[in-house]
């Protein structure tokens, strides 16, 4: 039989904590939300912005969590089932149990940050490194103080890979989760203007990210971006942090893992790359110049790791883009259908350049256009105007045919865009739906981006539903 992802004994152990009752499952999962938690689960109650755990402790348990983490007891828990009660706020418990994990792991750690396409890399290297070996990563985006742990705690005993995606929006808030984390490769993807308005420039931004290298195992790699403009800064804190290795990739001379050439299909882009003076050709499962970089820093991240490199670049083939991240659909509309690339989940200058880049190179059909539907970029300080007009040079560069916007910070762009451009500007995401699905036609293929908070996943899911809701109030 199996070992079990934890026991009781080891909890104790790690947590400090008082067991009440006895344990009658395998705790072979760990779980913060009870909407996911499975049978043998450990439910640790952790306190969000909204509720505390403690709420939903027995209905976990009753659910067939095998275990819950608390800091106070009541009746009702102990009825539902077994506890483990620790002293504090219970993610002090989680964090815990993911420096057990951690110290108990034979795996090699990656720790993956950078303003742009940190997620994508993280799901590229789990895909690409589990031919090499058993591959634990975060799900998700789960790059923060409690995304982290739990992360950790998920991971199995007989891990060979594990990656770690580490989010930040202010200074100081990577330090402490990577020195849970404890990597042997440092992966910084790049370094753009996202999340500005909490930092007085990029070079600060730098700085903070740079906070993932003070976490490495002694003998440890930094992975950098040879062509970001931070790249010398990043390399010489590296130096001073006595990181001994440093593994570059980009287009740029002097890169370890050097770009030779690329080139777009309808189902990905083929790669040539030179490492150690041997060319490498391979094909990554996703179009876009911005997917090639990320599988630059895959190579570079399995040359530090001393893996097969040839053996992770064949595993790029596998790569498929995630929910509001670059997947495409072909939706119904009149006699003929159009393309819907779903890159909503986040957006920033830098990926909308690259996004707008990736529309304009994607085949239109006969009678189609290159159209783009784009919500606000959010966190960019007293600059957002400023980089919200800089798109229009984007958008033309692309050869985008037609624009829909929303939201506040957009509304300054389609005032700026030449008229031939503009299709329509609404106030949210919700009022755009119905002025965008008329407009829309068999050939079209369609841009949904926008940040997080704008909303234009609702753009997308009614498009994909195919009954969008009617035009309303929006200003053309």
């Amino acid at each position: 039989m199996a070992e079990p992802l934890w026991t009781s004994d080891e909890l104790v152990a790690a947590t400090a904590g008082r067991m009440m009752g006895d344990v009658a499952l395998p705790l072979n999962g760990v779980s913060i939300d009870t909407r996911s938690t499975a049978p043998g689960d450990i439910f640790v109650a952790i306190k969000g912005e909204r509720h505390d755990g403690h709420e939903f402790v027995a209905a976990a348990l009753k659910a067939g969590a095998g275990l819950a983490v608390v800091s106070h007891v009541s009746d009702e828990m102990t009825a539902a089932g077994p506890l483990l009660v620790v002293d504090g706020d219970p993610l002090r418990g989680l964090e815990a149990m993911a420096r057990a994990s951690r110290a108990r792991s034979q795996a090699q750690i990656i720790a993956v940050t950078g303003s742009v396409g940190k997620t994508s890399t993280k799901e590229m290297l789990k895909t690409a490194l589990s031919a090499s070996g058993a591959t634990h990563a975060s799900a998700a985006s789960y790059n923060n103080h409690w995304g982290v742990p739990l992360t950790l705690a998920r991971m199995a005993r007989d891990t060979a890979y594990g990656v770690f995606e580490i989010g930040m929006n202010h200074a100081g808030e990577i330090r402490p989760l990577v020195k849970l984390v404890r990597p042997q490769v440092a992966l910084i993807t790049t370094v753009e203007a996202v999340h500005s308005e909490f930092f007085p420039d990029i070079g600060a931004i730098a700085d903070a990210k740079a906070e993932i290298l003070e976490g490495l195992e002694p003998g440890g790699a930094a992975v950098l971006n040879r062509d970001n403009a931070m790249f010398e800064r990043l390399a010489a804190r590296a130096k001073t942090l006595g990181v001994a290795r440093v593994v570059s990739f980009g287009g740029q001379a002097g890169a370890t893992v050097l770009l030779k050439g690329h080139s777009a299909f309808a189902g990905g882009s083929t790669v040539e790359a030179e490492l150690g003076g041997k060319r490498l050709d391979y094909t990554v499962g996703i179009a876009g110049a911005h997917w090639v970089m990320n599988s630059l820093a895959v190579l570079a991240v399995a040359h530090a790791l001393g893996a097969d490199v040839a053996e992770v670049a064949a595993g790029l083939a596998e790569i498929a883009p995630l929910k509001g991240r670059g997947q495409r659909h072909w939706v119904p509309i009149g006699a003929g259908t159009f393309e819907l690339i779903d890159d909503s989940y986040n957006a920033s200058p830098a990926s909308m350049r690259a996004a707008l880049q990736t529309l304009g190179a994607s085949p239109a059909g006969a009678q189609g256009r290159h159209v783009a539907a784009l919500g606000d970029m959010l966190e960019l300080g007293e600059r957002s105007r400023e980089l919200h007009l800089a798109l229009a040079a984007d958008l033309i560069a692309a050869g985008v045919d037609l624009v829909f916007t929303a939201g506040p910070r957009m509304r300054a762009l389609h005032d700026h865009l030449p008229p031939a451009l503009r299709g329509a500007h609404a106030a949210t995401a919700g009022d755009l739906i119905g002025r965008l699905h008329h407009a829309l036609r068999g050939g079209d293929v369609l841009l949904v981006k926008g940040s997080n908070g704008s909303r234009m996943g609702k753009v997308v899911e009614a498009l994909l539903a195919g009954t969008p809701a009617p035009a309303r109030a929006a200003n053309g």
